[in-house]
């Protein structure tokens, strides 16, 4: 009789332990990958089809404006490596209206119409306090860096709100890029960019980043506002605003460095 109730508890517990593990490899192999937690993300933040926007860069030391300017972006993805295309015109203040900014893969140009000439730029050259030039084109963070998923946790948002993130750690997957690496949390319940960690090669921390005051814009909710903050002085912020979210027909003039002198916006 034992050995009849043993046999019994034991196919019992062994289809138990069957259930638990279908159920755990289903979750497993239905659970997204850090690469494509990332591109989600990248989703959020870039709209899929050409459009333009107006950004606007503030920088505050010590709670006081030092320093502004207004950017209108022109992206578009390449065809063939998924990767923007972007043209910068300058619109503020007036000692910079009209200068260019042009990147095409991760080549950067600038273009100022008083000299004629472009000369090429560093994508990790300041722009404006915290914001360097390659924060103000367009990118997608999964075709230039390698996912991983380091841990799912609780961090607060730049609303001040707690939420459920993936925490990710990318790597450079290549040497013209404009971080290092970078650390990034991405929300779970449904891939917002909530926050960001950037770093040089050597490891410093250049500055903290929060994706923030998200609006319904070309179709989805995407954040309106980045603040940027100096990895080592926290009173040192720098604000970039996103406005005036619009689909454009953007010509691959545009988008040729021969043609920066002849552009003129319409």
């Amino acid at each position: 009789m034992r050995g009849t109730v043993s046999g019994v508890l034991a196919r019992i517990l062994g289809s138990i332990v069957c259930v638990l593990a279908l159920a755990w490899g289903t979750r497993a192999a239905g659970a997204p990958t850090a690469q494509e937690i990332l591109a989600a993300s990248d989703a959020i933040r870039n709209p899929g089809k050409p459009f333009g926007l107006t950004v606007t860069l503030v920088e505050y030391r010590d709670g006081k404006q030092t320093d502004s300017n207004t950017l209108a972006v022109y992206s578009k993805a390449d065809p063939n490596s998924g990767q923007f295309r972007s043209l910068i015109r300058f619109v503020a203040p007036p000692r910079d209206a009209n200068k260019l900014m042009l990147k095409s893969a991760n080549d950067l140009w600038f273009f100022d119409p008083a000299s004629k000439a472009s000369i090429r730029l560093s994508p990790q050259q300041r722009l404006l306090g915290q914001a360097a030039n390659g924060d103000v084109v367009t990118v997608n963070l999964a075709k230039d860096y390698q996912a991983q998923l380091v841990a799912e946790e609780d961090t607060q948002d730049g609303e001040r709100q707690t939420r459920r993130c993936y925490k990710l750690a990318l790597a450079a997957a290549a040497s013209d890029v404009t971080y290092h690496h970078i650390e990034m949390w991405i929300a779970v319940a449904d891939n917002h960019p909530v926050k960001a960690r950037f770093y040089s090669e050597s490891d410093h921390l250049l500055k903290t980043a929060y994706y923030r005051r998200y609006q319904l814009q070309l179709g989805i909710d995407r954040p309106t506002e980045m603040v940027i903050i100096d990895g080592l002085n926290p009173q040192w912020v720098t604000v970039m605003r996103y406005s005036d979210f619009a689909w454009r027909d953007i010509s691959e003039q545009w988008l040729q460095r021969d043609y920066l002198p002849r552009f003129h916006p319409e």
